[in-house]
């Protein structure tokens, strides 16, 4: 059907993606967006592709992933709420539902994406309850340290250096525009909170794996802005683990909404 036969909605999602192969349909792998296009096309009758924000890793988590689905005009947005979240599986959850204009696109309409990783640094990290969301670091961090590094990633830059190579098209610059790039303790732990109007591949892992590398003084003070300058990954230590990080939200312009948020 064509787009104004249709009824476009943005389904914001949980997920714990302990379980998923991230989130991209793929043929023999359990993940996020074959499970909810199983669960639109149950209460649809019909096949309805789901559209994400941006792609997560398996094992990485979401509290705000942001999917775009076009559907029957015959639906309002608290009925395919309830219908979705009635036939998905007990790791995935539809937190809201709204009715947007027909030009939203859940991707490329996306003004800024929100991520939060999180690091267990005291020994109750290997509690089983934690080292499924938290990488069980166990050991000290200086926040001064992290935050010192961070303080280098705020505003426009090229990030070739905390990408997987070779993942984006030939003609991708890399660059991404920063807005936050924050540590904070928390109980137990640390958490780094990073905002953007784009990320790369592995490009959230990249970065707090190599701060945490400097804060262990395994890699010197510097590292991160060092790193900045260069066009490939060689140099990069390896990205922290999938399961500490989170997509907290992704934010889009208020004229897309047909409701009020």
């Amino acid at each position: 059907m064509e787009t104004a036969e249709r009824a476009s909605f943005l389904l914001r999602m949980h997920y714990d993606g302990g379980a998923f192969s991230g989130w991209q349909r793929q043929p023999e792998a359990r993940t996020v967006q074959g499970e909810l296009e199983r669960a639109l096309a149950a209460v649809c009758g019909e096949p309805i592709t789901a559209t994400g924000s941006g792609r997560t890793d398996a094992g990485v988590h979401a509290r705000g992933q942001a999917v775009g689905v076009r559907v029957a005009p015959r639906w309002t947005a608290d009925r395919l709420h309830r219908a979705v979240n009635a036939h998905l599986p007990g790791d995935a959850w539809i937190a809201d539902v709204h009715a947007m204009t027909p030009e939203f696109h859940a991707r490329y309409s996306a003004e800024q994406r929100r991520y939060a990783y999180h690091i267990g640094t005291d020994r109750l990290a290997a509690s089983p309850f934690r080292r499924r969301v938290e990488w069980a670091l166990g050991r000290s961090l200086s926040v001064t340290t992290l935050q010192a590094e961070a303080d280098a990633l705020l505003g426009e830059h090229t990030f070739r250096a905390f990408a997987i190579a070779n993942t984006a098209p030939a003609t991708d610059d890399h660059r991404c525009r920063l807005d936050l790039a924050r540590w904070e303790e928390h109980d137990g732990g640390v958490v780094f909170h990073v905002a953007a109007n784009r990320f790369l591949h592995h490009m959230v892992r990249f970065l707090v794996g190599t701060m945490v590398e400097v804060a262990l003084g395994r890699a010197p003070v510097g590292t991160v802005a060092r790193l900045l300058r260069t066009d490939h990954n060689r140099d990069t230590p390896k990205p922290a683990p999938p399961h500490g990080l989170f997509l907290e939200q992704v934010t889009y312009p208020r004229t897309l909404y047909l409701s009020p948020t």
